[in-house]
């Protein structure tokens, strides 16, 4: 069963987290989500987990590249079980890890010690339970990522992706934009709506059309998954092609753009279905010379921020 966010405030409910739990004792709580802009409680979760003799898993796979450099608080210092995605903030090859505690858990009543059991059950659950053969180039990938990962420049890097992140959601809201718990503490922010009048799969459809990648994603309040009510977006793979602070603040100002054309897409669509609005985008001319031209002002800035990887000099992060 999910715990949830207390939703005046956007962070997760502690309160009712523990509460859950003491009424339904589960074996295993996760402590990982897609779309939280703040920072984990692991010791609050951990302290719950003890209550109830639960397995504590961490997935990190959204900001285990920020873990990775230290520039926010570790899950393995609590955590029984800690999995990863690979290619998400960690920026390496698409795949995933998965670590967990061995050695001593406890000495019994008899003084005997116990061992954690979690290494034969998790090995014989990926293969042959859930994984073919091993792809040698994606685990040759990962081990360049993860050197990389140790460097003074791989630090640098992910405490720029925290400025941009920081910077960006305090451009979004000067624009008037409500976020999500009010802020964001990682590589991400989540964007509240409703107070525009719009929802998450309009917007996503203008943003794709000018070639912004962003994602519709609930919001607290929201009834379905089909038209959330909100943005979700993050600042590392903008980062990794050389934006700044000041350059989210652009990114701020375009996507505000694009938000003010769907709300104008909206009231010219008749019908209240997203293939109806789809529909207005796709023939109504003076809305389609809107999208060209804001499409035209994305790529032109982001032509100066050449993507890295094609020549060993555009590699490096910084000069």
């Amino acid at each position: 069963m999910p715990y949830r966010l207390n939703e005046s405030t956007g962070y997760i409910d502690y309160d009712q987290l523990e509460k859950s739990a003491t009424l339904f004792r589960p074996k295993l709580i996760v402590a990982g989500a897609s779309a939280y802009a703040r920072l984990y409680d692991y010791e609050r979760i951990r302290k719950v987990c003890d209550k109830q003799k639960a397995i504590l898993l961490a997935d990190m796979a959204h900001i285990s590249g920020l873990v990775a450099a230290g520039v926010i608080p570790s899950p393995f210092d609590y955590a029984n079980v800690v999995t990863t995605t690979t290619h998400k903030s960690l920026r390496g090859p698409r795949g995933a890890m998965i670590f967990f505690r061995k050695g001593v858990k406890e000495v019994n009543k008899q003084g005997k010690e116990v061992l954690y059991d979690y290494e034969d059950k998790i090995n014989q659950a990926v293969f042959p339970g859930l994984q073919g053969g091993p792809h040698n180039h994606t685990i040759t990938g990962l081990a360049v990522a993860l050197k990389q990962a140790i460097t003074p420049e791989y630090k640098a890097y992910q405490e720029q992706v925290l400025s941009n992140c920081s910077k960006f959601a305090q451009a979004l809201m000067e624009n008037g934009y409500e976020l999500v718990s009010g802020g964001t503490e990682n590589h991400l922010v989540l964007v509240n709506l409703k107070n525009k009048g719009i929802d998450g799969s309009r917007v996503e459809k203008i943003l794709e059309a000018v070639h912004i990648a962003a994602n519709k994603n609930t919001v607290p309040g929201d009834v379905s998954a089909m038209v959330p009510g909100g943005i979700r977006m993050g600042t590392p793979a903008l980062t990794s092609r050389g934006f700044v602070e000041e350059d989210f603040v652009k990114v701020a100002e375009f996507f505000d753009a694009a938000v003010k054309l769907a709300v104008k897409v909206k009231a010219e669509t008749q019908g209240t279905k997203l293939k109806d609005f789809v529909a207005t985008l796709q023939s109504s001319a003076p809305i389609k010379s809107e999208i060209a031209k804001l499409r035209h002002d994305v790529e032109e800035y982001a032509k100066q921020f050449p993507t890295i990887g094609f020549e060993k000099e555009t590699m490096k992060y910084k000069n």
